[in-house]
């Protein structure tokens, strides 16, 4: 099956499977994917990724563990909302003055820069602006 925006995909899956209390999520890799699961790992939002090798080199498959708080009957999940910003139709650029906050600092937005993907708290840092490809909180 083709898709059309690899991102938004992997966002519907990671959001389908926290509003049925899955553990683990799979779908096919990419770089950017890898990137994005390393950025929400690093922030606390997945307990933890990995890139599963197929039967072909070319068929590597992404497995992100979601995490949730609380006890087995009252647990939440930690991600409680995700939004795709730019997509393959409208491409969204910032400027690293104009980096947007999600939710006062809660959330964070993943961008796309000239020096890799990073959290918007990062390229605020280090003075880069890029494309916002989405939104987590």
């Amino acid at each position: 099956m083709s898709v059309n925006d690899p991102i938004a995909d992997m966002l519907t899956r990671i959001r389908n499977a926290n509003m049925v209390g899955k553990t683990v999520v799979a779908m096919p890799s990419s770089k950017i994917k890898v990137e994005i699961a390393r950025i929400l790992k690093e922030e606390g939002f997945i307990e933890n990724y990995e890139v599963v090798e197929g039967d072909s080199p070319a068929k590597k498959t992404l497995r992100v563990r979601l995490k949730y708080v609380g006890e087995r009957r009252n647990r939440r999940p930690v991600i409680t909302g995700l939004e795709r910003v730019s997509r393959p139709g409208r491409r969204i650029y910032t400027k690293k003055e104009n980096i947007p906050w999600v939710l006062s600092g809660m959330g964070i937005a993943i961008l796309s820069t000239p020096k890799g993907v990073m959290t918007g708290q990062k390229a605020r840092k280090l003075g880069v602006g890029g494309e916002i490809l989405c939104k987590i909180w």
